[in-house]
């Protein structure tokens, strides 16, 4: 009987545990921190099991790569892929639950691309593009403004040819799914190629009578290299950037320049006239001042042919005194005591003197001089080369160097220290009180 008790006791015991054995029950979710999806990842674990005594963490590819914790925290993803995390839970009753989990850890955004010009960059402008994004799972667009072709996708673009003058900007865009970068570089073409040039005589030679002598300016815009030709000229042939060229003989004369880059050529041509040589320099409506309107700074009374200037007496300096080959003096406003005389002579005639004063033998009375001149006023107007010029004799005399009064036109003969002959024709007297001057012109060898 007591057996038969002890036994019904034991089964009732047993009923009763089986009955109370505790379940594992319950789930764990990944989240990222911050949300960021992209490496370097961390991963942080919510751990909602209930009823377990043990846990079994696996994280493939994350760090730790293990753990029995219960919260294992925040797990660190360094590389790109897709990750299973799994979890077996266990409790004494011999109760088990096994969960796996993937996360997505997208590649890091570090764009990284050049660009390398071919040649030059003169258009057409061929770039190559080298891509050296490091990644797994990205993709790429580009975006080529203006060039050709105009978009592409995929990490490995053509090569890219732009030719239209100015800045272009060459953009990619790189995304891993999650999020996406933009790098942008620039790319300037330079202008189109263009062949140009102006020309300036040299001062002396301003009227193109030949033989002149001709400074070319280039102007030409994205070229390397030049080639000149001048017709008639000497140089015939340059390649100088700026030359300089002599044209010798009268007539039309082409000038050609050919202007060169690394990918094409342009050709500009000009004709420049050179004149038959006069040896005759006109010059007209110069004003002289009577000795007042000089050295009080009006109207200069001094002038050289040379520059083909003339100074008042604060104008004058030790670079153009030597130069000066007129002095005019006036003595009063009414303008009846005038005469030209020698530049190295002016400061016997009220003026300052000149530092290296020229040497000029002035005629201002051809009627009186008694040197047998007679050069009329029709002469003078009528001379368009120094041929009238060459047969004058022009000597110094006392009786030419005398003053004359209030009477014009005139013609005054002259020769200045390096023996060219000119003649001056006063055609106007101005009297404006201490400010009146003569109004001339002047014809004179150029040699």
């Amino acid at each position: 009987m007591k057996k038969t008790l002890l036994l019904l006791l034991f089964i009732v015991i047993t009923s009763c545990y089986q009955e109370t054995a505790i379940v594992v029950e319950g789930d764990f979710t990944t989240s990222y921190a911050n949300e960021d999806e992209s490496i370097p990842v961390i991963i942080k674990i919510d751990n909602k099991i209930a009823g377990a005594d043990t846990y079994e963490w696996t994280f493939e590819g994350g760090s730790p790569s293990t753990s029995s914790k219960k919260d294992p925290g925040e797990i660190l993803y360094n590389k790109q892929g897709i990750y299973t995390i799994k979890l077996v839970a266990k409790n004494v009753d011999g109760e088990r639950k096994e969960i796996s989990k993937t996360v997505t850890i997208k590649e890091g955004l570090n764009i990284e691309f050049t660009h390398e010009i071919v040649k030059s960059n003169y258009s057409p402008v061929e770039v190559i593009l080298k891509n050296t994004t490091i990644g797994e799972g990205l993709t790429f667009t580009w975006d080529f403004q203006d060039g050709m072709p105009s978009t592409f996708t995929g990490k490995t673009p053509p090569n890219v040819v732009f030719t239209t003058p100015g800045n272009h900007t060459i953009t990619v865009t790189v995304s891993n799914g999650f999020e996406s970068e933009k790098q942008t570089k620039t790319v300037t073409v330079a202008p189109y190629l263009v062949s140009l040039f102006s020309y300036e005589p040299k001062f002396e030679d301003d009227d193109y009578e030949a033989p002149v002598t001709i400074n070319f300016t280039n102007k030409s815009a994205s070229a390397t290299n030049y080639k000149w030709t001048f017709e008639g000229g000497n140089p015939a042939i340059s390649t100088e950037e700026n030359p300089t060229v002599v044209f010798t003989s009268a007539g039309s004369h082409e000038v050609t320049l050919e202007a060169f880059n690394d990918k094409t050529t342009q050709v500009y041509k000009s004709i420049i006239t050179v004149l038959p040589d006069t040896n005759l320099r006109i010059l007209t409506n110069i004003k002289l001042g009577i000795n007042s309107a000089h050295n009080n700074n009006n109207v200069g009374a001094m002038f050289s042919t040379v520059t083909r200037q003339s100074y008042k007496a604060n104008e004058i300096n030790d670079q153009n005194s030597s130069l000066i080959d007129i002095v005019f003096q006036g003595l009063n406003s009414n303008l009846t005591n005038n005469r030209f005389i020698s530049p190295d002579q002016a400061n016997n005639y009220g003026f300052l003197a000149l530092k290296n004063a020229q040497s000029t033998i002035f005629i201002n009375s051809q009627n009186l001089c008694n040197c047998g001149l007679n050069f009329t006023e029709g002469q003078f107007d009528t001379m368009i080369n120094d041929t009238p010029l060459q047969s004058l004799t022009i000597n110094y005399s006392a009786a030419g160097a005398q003053e004359f009064g209030l009477t014009f036109p005139r013609i005054i003969l002259f020769k200045t220290q390096d023996g060219r002959k000119g003649a001056i024709k006063i055609k106007d007297m101005v009297k404006n009180g201490t400010s009146s001057y003569i109004l001339c012109d002047i014809k004179v060898q150029k040699q």
